[in-house]
């Protein structure tokens, strides 16, 4: 398969017809015609069909035009990375964390990374899935989760440990000083902060209160843990959150310690897609969890096998 043939199909199928593409890429409609007919007979299939004047694609060129995206989106950026670090000589070096990430435990990690002059940091939020696809399209260099790779994933990538730490729940003080004598009897029908059900302890937490007979009054769920203690500071429930990090809870949300949550905790992993972690910068990361985070034995704990992931869906944060 020629990529300048697989380029042309691009763009005919992006500005929706031969005219248009061709005049975007100085050729003539005729030269553009042969060439994607080169690009058929390469594939043996149809990828643009007549229906009436339009040009339309079929589904194998739907298909096709799913790949050539991610092909030509990958070169582009290629491209200007190459350009900007030639000018610059700064490295971008981009992360992503799944939204169960303390906001304090991500910026422990990153902070001497913005320390490096040599780099510029980019940090985004999003679902595992979308991260892993993202790494394994290399619009990543590392994803920081709340969870390992899941088993059978598609995406070949590596889970480093970084640690993890106990959970307890915190209250605003008036409420905390309600529950915490009859702890965690108190908690029957008390107001409950929930992390969203993407969050590893969301379906922990459940399980924990199911397993006790707990049946508290679910305010809320919340994909993001920094609005979740808004709510908890402003007294709308109590609310679960690492007590690895629990004086800083404390004092920044101005909240108190109500009790333990016997059994439950979060752990935290880097997920590359490197077996050994041969990144300076990866490195450096894992050397900070051991002394942030304690507990974990931080050798791979797992692969997957490669495939070219689904194309991304935007998803609103709200």
């Amino acid at each position: 398969m020629n990529l300048k043939h697989l380029r042309y199909f691009w763009a005919v199928a992006r500005f929706g017809g031969l005219a248009r593409a061709a005049e975007k890429l100085d050729l003539s409609p005729q030269t553009l015609s042969g060439q994607i007919a080169d690009l058929q007979l390469a594939l043996g299939t149809e990828l643009l069909k007549q229906v009436g004047r339009r040009l339309e694609l079929t589904d194998a060129g739907r298909m096709a035009y799913s790949y050539a995206d991610e092909i030509f989106g990958l070169a582009d950026e290629l491209s200007v990375q190459v350009r900007s670090l030639s000018k610059s000589r700064t490295r971008l070096w981009r992360v992503g964390m799944t939204d169960a990430i303390p906001r304090s435990v991500a910026y422990r990690l990153l902070s001497p990374l913005v320390a490096d002059r040599s780099l510029r940091l980019t940090a985004s939020h999003e679902r595992l899935d979308v991260l892993l696809a993202d790494l394994a399209l290399h619009r990543l260099d590392l994803v920081i989760a709340d969870r390992p790779v899941p088993p059978g994933s598609a995406v070949k990538a590596f889970n480093h440990a970084l640690g993890g730490s106990a959970i307890g729940l915190f209250a605003e003080p008036a409420l905390a000083r309600r529950l915490k004598p009859r702890f965690p009897a108190a908690l029957e029908g008390a107001p409950l902060l929930m992390p969203g059900r993407d969050n590893a302890l969301h379906e922990d937490l459940r399980v924990w209160l199911e397993t006790r007979r707990l049946g508290v009054r679910v305010v809320g769920e919340f994909d993001d843990g920094g609005l979740m203690k808004t709510f908890g500071t402003a007294g709308a429930g109590a609310f679960p959150a690492p007590l690895a990090l629990r004086g800083e809870i404390e004092r920044l949300y101005g909240v108190d310690f109500v009790g333990p949550l016997d059994g439950l905790s979060e752990r935290y992993y880097a997920i590359s897609t490197e077996r050994r972690a041969t990144d300076p910068q990866v490195r450096k990361i894992l050397a900070l969890a051991e002394d942030l985070l304690p507990g974990a034995e931080r050798k791979p704990a797992g692969v997957a096998k490669a495939a070219l992931p689904a194309k991304k869906k935007p998803r609103g944060r709200g």
